[in-house]
């Protein structure tokens, strides 16, 4: 695990900066626990009866980043890549069809559609969309920090999940 490079933002950063950099931390953090593996390994649950993996990790946050990005922020019709009505979770239902490829390439696209939109905002500027639940607002803070969040929490299990495939541990 060592040609992902991660920057920690600097630390007397302004507030954009600084949660823009821990986000693409994150970001980077998770690419890093998923590099030098093989799709099969990708696809290897953590240990029964859960059916968490590495590649659905990866797929769950393309979704999120789209779900946050694209339709709450800038309000755009843009459907689940891998969810459906009958699968809720389809992120994380990966098979033997499902390819590394296929999952970092529409990861990354989401990630590069969030950073486009976000570009537009300013950090107390409210989402043009609304919550699909609750129908709340948030601004772009509120959005960047709950991504932080979501990305920090699914970096703990990726580390698990590394660990138990190859015993390669890090921070």
């Amino acid at each position: 695990m060592t040609s992902i490079e991660r920057h920690e933002p600097p630390t007397t950063a302004d507030e954009r900066t600084m949660l823009e950099g821990w986000l693409d931390y994150h970001r980077q953090t998770l690419a890093w626990k998923c590099e030098g593996l093989t799709d099969a390994q990708l696809r290897t649950a953590s240990a029964a009866p859960s059916e968490l993996t590495l590649m659905g990790l990866v797929r769950h946050m393309a979704e999120v980043e789209r779900s946050w990005y694209r339709r709450v922020l800038a309000n755009e019709d843009a459907g689940a890549i891998y969810c459906t009505d009958e699968d809720a979770d389809g992120d994380f239902h990966v098979s033997e069809a499902d390819t590394w490829a296929e999952a970092r390439a529409t990861w990354e696209a989401e990630i590069e559609a969030a950073r486009r939109n976000a570009a537009r905002f300013a950090l107390d500027d409210l989402t043009e969309g609304k919550h699909r639940r609750t129908g709340e607002q948030f601004n772009l803070r509120w959005l960047h920090t709950h991504m932080i969040e979501e990305y920090a929490r699914h970096n703990g299990h990726a580390d698990l999940l590394r660990e138990r495939l190859d015993g390669a541990t890090g921070d």
